[in-house]
């Protein structure tokens, strides 16, 4: 018997769609991150979205997670939900490698990040401008998608085009 074929496939239309998809109808995702003290991985859930072509979520200062974030900003984040019938594994999802940088206030755009946040998670209103809570913009360095059962690709972050429409907070995923 000849050696093992790798089950991971390098990117191609079919996994780009599909990873976008997952992405177009992500509102959360599990974050993983390395806890400071322990060394050990430590995941929550955290709100996810595209703005103004980019992944970012809001984190507060009271989170285990915005202090690992600020120690190491290396992170994984899971992105896809099981389908509401069937085999939760066959359904699609993807893990993101990424680096997170925190937002400034006072940087040029902020404005319109946190409009566009807003849109996308209105409840958010009521505790957005508290001091202890942070943006973060996630910079994808590897994307791992499972497409369903025997689709296994490995993406780049150009593969997920992520894109926005004109007005901030209004996601698309090109296809």
């Amino acid at each position: 018997m000849g050696p093992m074929q790798d089950p991971v496939r390098p990117a191609d239309d079919e996994a780009r769609q599909i990873a976008q998809a997952v992405l177009a109808e992500a509102s959360h995702a599990a974050l993983a991150v390395l806890d400071p003290g322990t060394g050990a991985p430590s995941v929550s859930r955290i709100a996810l979205h595209v703005v103004a072509g980019q992944l970012v979520s809001l984190v507060s200062d009271l989170s285990t997670h915005t202090t690992a974030l600020r120690a190491d900003p290396r992170v994984a984040l899971l992105v896809g939900e099981p389908g509401p019938k069937g085999d939760p594994l066959t359904h699609p999802r993807m893990t993101i490698d990424a680096t997170v940088r925190f937002a400034d206030r006072a940087e040029a755009g902020f404005a319109d990040l946190r409009e566009g946040y807003l849109a996308c998670q209105p409840k958010a209103k009521l505790y957005v401008d508290f001091g202890d809570f942070h943006f973060l913009r996630f910079q994808p360095t590897a994307v791992a998608l499972n497409g369903g059962f025997g689709k296994a690709n490995s993406l780049k972050h150009a593969d997920l085009e992520i894109t926005t429409t004109s007005s901030p907070g209004q996601q698309s995923i090109k296809s």
